[in-house]
């Protein structure tokens, strides 16, 4: 049973780059609520007035035992489950233009598909060591690697459980590469009612969503 989603936002040099955002000195987190989760080739919702929605194929962390205040990377790996495919759909301008934190633009319904598998962390020896690719109707957007992640996967969960514990069951979404339709030139091709997007993680699996309107 998942309990809550903890996200990291800009954690890929390519992603910051093409938002035009420094480096992050330290990782950026924030929270999805639990029930935006669906399955890997559920229907997502485009939100009522949103001209925004945005696309980002993510390795999730699947947490296995209770973690709080952990102190090295070792320690950090020793409490990951697994890991799994995630799709953080986010809405740029209830994101960004609406005031307040990302909150809004993030936790609308459907808006974190996850799975096909939750894949075991001995048959991932190393986090950082994945490809990442996402379509937009058959064209490829996303094509990154975990090894451009400005904080590795251990140091992310070492990090976060500094701030909160960490319970079995728990997601991690650990960011996305670059490619997303917010960095790209505009007209920017945020996604429309109709649209299929298709995402995959090295060794993880593979997931397919069509867009319909809320």
């Amino acid at each position: 049973r998942i309990g809550k989603v903890v996200c990291i936002g800009l954690n890929y040099h390519g992603h910051a780059a093409e938002t035009g955002q420094a480096t992050p000195a330290e990782p950026v987190v924030f929270l999805k609520a639990a029930d935006t989760v669906v399955g890997p080739d559920d229907t997502v919702l485009v939100p009522r007035g949103s001209v925004k929605t945005d696309w980002e194929v993510e390795l999730a962390i699947v947490i296995g035992r209770t973690a709080r205040y952990l102190e090295t990377d070792e320690e950090a790996l020793a409490h990951v489950a697994g890991y799994a495919v995630a799709h953080d759909v986010s809405e740029r301008e209830f994101q960004i233009e609406r005031g307040g934190t990302w909150d809004k633009g993030k936790n609308c319904e459907t808006f974190n598909p996850l799975g096909p598998w939750l894949v075991t962390a001995d048959e991932v020896p190393d986090p950082q060591a994945l490809s990442l690719r996402l379509w937009v109707n058959g064209e490829l957007k996303q094509d990154g690697h975990t090894s451009d992640q400005i904080f590795p996967v251990a140091e992310v969960v070492r990090y976060v459980s500094r701030f909160m514990t960490l319970y079995p069951g728990d997601v991690i979404n650990t960011g996305t590469p670059a490619g997303v339709a917010m960095g790209q030139p505009e007209p920017k091709p945020y996604l429309r009612p109709g649209d299929v997007v298709e995402l995959e993680v090295e060794g993880l699996g593979r997931q397919r969503q069509e867009l319909k309107g809320a």
